[in-house]
């Protein structure tokens, strides 16, 4: 691959094409995108009104520092977003990417309470298995031990919490919401440890995607999360980089949990692959403190508030809500979870397949009975990945599924554009990689 600085040093194919749900390779050989890469390319790789939007743009204007001027995609795309956002989500803040947006929601929550006169609030809660960038800032917030360990000493103190992972910590003979509540109540306890007035936000996935495998809350865990939140002054920020923008079946996935957040971060979906944007969204409450304060949000980026980004994202959300996609979304998404429980629901090595929408997870394991995790060292994640990729399947394999060292999952989160046959196109060939990692590994 010459003097490209790749992720790891393995020998990578040269994705060349992209027609609707698949990429084609240097070689013609073409891969059905069961996991839009990362969630990302969710109306395919060949959207000819995105295409369309970003060409008439590229002609008119493609980049104008905002530090000048504000830009008619820029507002337009903000309009559309505030148009569906959940209520008392005012203002949007565009960047590049989701790593961008959750720096800036940590960095408005604390000047957030500098402008109203709490200086002492500075510290951030989140929870274990969590995701929410690379950057550092966003990188100390995420709670998944392997990504966090070479970095730790450059990381600022967070404190994490357990997660709403319900597969594995509810307890035998709880009901779900009385788990909902327990696992909730740990941000009550851990406030009150640090001190409330101490804490300036609690951060969370409403749908855990990478570093857990498509994990939902249970009913009622975010509304407790919400109280707590409000009983302390705390600023909710909901991570939506990798579940929203419809990807479980509403816009915003916090709409399915009945709750507002005070920040909420999207990025992926958001550009569906076409441009990198991103956007941290805000309640008037928040804006207007700083607004009315210093006047300024100390924060910014070279190409935040893209023109030629923006116009993208406002045709991939054109297109989500014109073409009433998220109808689709829940439909497929029911398919293709009746074609996973179909297909691997009584597998010997396949402990939960959960989700919603088309974001979907696979929990695999080494004894179903227990839920004993495979040994790590086995590698069984990279091996499903890489004889998925010798199906012409891509999908996103990861491990650390419980701690950040043991555990393998699959994400799934195909273009919501897939078919029916396409669907069972993804199951069959998951399938099979999946009995071809383990049949390897086992004989190992």
């Amino acid at each position: 691959m010459g003097h490209v600085f790749g992720r790891s040093n393995a020998q990578l194919p040269s994705a060349v094409r992209g027609e609707g749900c698949y990429i084609h390779d240097a070689s013609g050989r073409a891969y059905l995108d069961g996991s839009g890469g990362a969630a990302v390319s969710c109306l395919g790789h060949s959207d000819p009104d995105v295409r369309a939007a970003i060409h008439a743009q590229l002609d008119q204007l493609a980049f104008a520092h905002t530090g000048f001027f504000t830009s008619e995609p820029a507002e337009s795309l903000a309009e559309l977003l505030i148009e569906h956002a959940p209520a008392g989500i005012d203002r949007v803040y565009l960047l590049s990417g989701g790593s961008e947006a959750v720096e800036a929601a940590i960095k408005l929550a604390r000047q957030y309470f500098l402008e109203t006169g709490e200086p002492q609030r500075h510290r951030v809660i989140a929870r274990r298995q969590s995701y929410h960038g690379n950057t550092l800032g966003a990188l100390a917030a995420g709670g998944n031990a392997w990504r966090r360990e070479k970095y730790a000493p450059l990381l600022v103190e967070t404190s994490h919490i357990a997660p709403c992972y319900e597969y594995r910590l509810r307890a035998e003979g709880e009901s779900a919401e009385a788990y909902g509540l327990r696992a909730a109540d740990e941000l009550e306890a851990e406030i009150q440890r640090l001190g409330p007035e101490t804490v300036m936000a609690f951060i969370a996935e409403p749908v855990v995607g990478a570093t857990a495998g498509a994990v939902p809350a249970v009913e009622g865990y975010f509304k407790r999360i919400r109280e707590i939140c409000d009983r302390h002054g705390v600023l909710l920020i909901l991570d939506e980089v990798m579940c929203g923008m419809g990807r479980t079946g509403t816009l915003f996935a916090c709409e399915q949990d009945g709750i507002s957040p005070d920040i909420v971060t999207i990025a992926k979906g958001l550009g569906a692959g076409y441009m990198p944007i991103g956007a941290m969204l805000c309640t008037a409450k928040i804006y207007t403190a700083i607004a009315e304060g210093s006047g300024a949000f100390q924060h910014g980026h070279t190409y935040h508030g893209h023109p030629l980004a923006a116009a993208a994202g406002r045709a991939v959300l054109t297109g989500i809500l014109g073409r009433n996609l998220l109808p689709q979304v829940r439909a497929r998404g029911e398919v293709l979870q009746a074609a996973l429980t179909e297909a691997l629901g009584q597998h010997p090595h396949v402990g939960d397949i959960r989700g919603r929408g088309l974001f979907r997870g696979i929990e695999l394991v080494a004894d179903r009975d227990g839920k004993t995790p495979f040994n790590p060292a086995l590698k069984i994640n990279a091996k499903v990945k890489r004889f998925a990729m010798d199906e012409g399947l891509i999908c996103y394999p990861a491990g650390g599924t419980l701690d950040g060292q043991r555990g393998d999952h699959v994400l799934l989160a195909p273009p919501f554009i897939i078919s029916e046959e396409q669907i069972g196109e993804l199951v069959g060939k998951l399938s099979r990689a999946i009995d071809r990692a383990l049949d390897g590994a086992i004989a190992a």
